[in-house]
């Protein structure tokens, strides 16, 4: 069998889903959207099923994959519905719904009478991707309330810079928010992961936590708020190859990278179409049989290879940690002009082994 192993720690995902519910207040949706950041959202979902007080994914496929496993919470489709016959659907699974435009608005206000919807009514407060802009949120509020076909509404932004500490984009954003709902009755749902960690003024009602489940941070690597999230997946491969090279040979396609000195080569199964990035070429961090390396040429699509010279005591065998407990997935993003969450979504052809959550952890 392929060594690659993606280790998926359950009581890691069930750790951080309960300290962020603890650092926000109040109740969290738990974001499992692109199946859990490729974690495998249903297993995932389960993990907390007992704790969480509900869900938030993309779409409706994702959350009747949910239902299809015994998922009872809420589940908040982040995206709304693309069509009106999916309100049916919203219906029948009893699903929350997310409105952000004019065009899902009179979806709802056009569909025939039915159990009431529960929406989450979504304001542009500055991020300008999608939401109501604040001089036309109050009034899509009254349509929605006065229209008999909700039973309550949730008014929701989200921020675009919150993991950047100390801009003022987001404070800006809760400022705007507030401004435009006064008078508004309901909960109140502004923070992702980045809010929740460092922005004390966007604990309401609701946190959305993502990335943070995953022990991913959001924020700038050694920010203090980083502490006490637990990676949840580790992927790890083995060494299947070693070879002697004099200095200055050239190392994988096109030659980018040559030795500088007597080099031992190590080849381990990873590359691309796993979903290891590409662009994380030579330099990317790696943890080989517990000692620091990193990688040399470029990443292949099945292939990758590291540097054996300074840890002798490795070779054909050797457990390679490309990330996870000790090597963060999103040093090797950087390595790629990326981050973490795509990094993590693109996890491909491993062999995922899922280590069971305790009830009481």
């Amino acid at each position: 069998m392929r060594p690659l192993i993606a280790s998926i720690r359950l009581d890691h995902f069930r750790h951080n889903y309960l300290l962020a519910r603890q650092q926000h207040g109040g109740r969290a949706l738990a974001v499992v959207k692109a199946n859990a950041y490729g974690h495998g959202a249903v297993r995932c979902a389960q993990a907390v099923a007992d704790v969480a007080d509900g869900y938030a994914v993309a779409c409706l496929e994702e959350a009747l994959q949910l239902r299809a496993a015994g998922i009872r919470l809420p589940i908040l489709l982040l995206e709304g519905v693309f069509e009106p016959a999916e309100l049916a659907e919203v219906q029948a699974h009893e699903l929350w719904l997310v409105v952000q435009n004019r065009e899902q608005l009179a979806m709802l206000l056009a569909a025939p009478a039915g159990k009431p919807y529960r929406i989450w009514l979504k304001m542009d407060s500055g991020m300008h991707r999608a939401g109501f802009f604040p001089a036309d949120y109050a009034a899509a509020y009254r349509e929605l309330e006065q229209s008999g076909k909700v039973d309550a509404i949730v008014k929701m932004t989200h921020f675009a810079r919150a993991d950047e500490p100390g801009c003022p984009a987001t404070d800006a954003q809760i400022a705007a928010f507030d401004a435009a709902t006064v008078g508004l009755g309901g909960d109140t749902s502004l923070a992702n992961s980045a809010g929740i960690m460092i922005h004390a003024n966007a604990h309401r009602d609701w946190g959305r936590p993502g990335i943070m489940l995953y022990g991913a941070t959001p924020l700038p690597a050694g920010h203090a708020a980083n502490v006490g999230l637990k990676a949840v997946m580790q992927l790890t491969t083995r060494i299947f190859g070693v070879r002697e090279l004099g200095a200055g040979e050239p190392v994988g396609y096109g030659a980018s990278f040559h030795t500088e000195r007597p080099t031992r080569v190590g080849l381990m199964a990873c590359g691309y179409a796993d979903g290891y990035p590409r662009l994380a070429s030579t330099g990317s961090p790696v943890l080989i049989d517990g000692t620091p390396s990193r990688v040399i040429g470029r990443v292949s699509m099945d292939m990758m290879t590291v540097d054996l010279t300074d840890i002798p005591q490795t070779g054909v065998g050797s457990t390679v940690e490309l990330w996870g407990d000790n090597i963060s997935v999103n040093d090797v993003a950087a390595q790629a002009g990326t981050i973490g969450y795509e990094v993590l979504c693109n996890v491909k052809r491993a062999h995922f082994r899922y280590e069971q959550a305790s009830p009481m952890a």
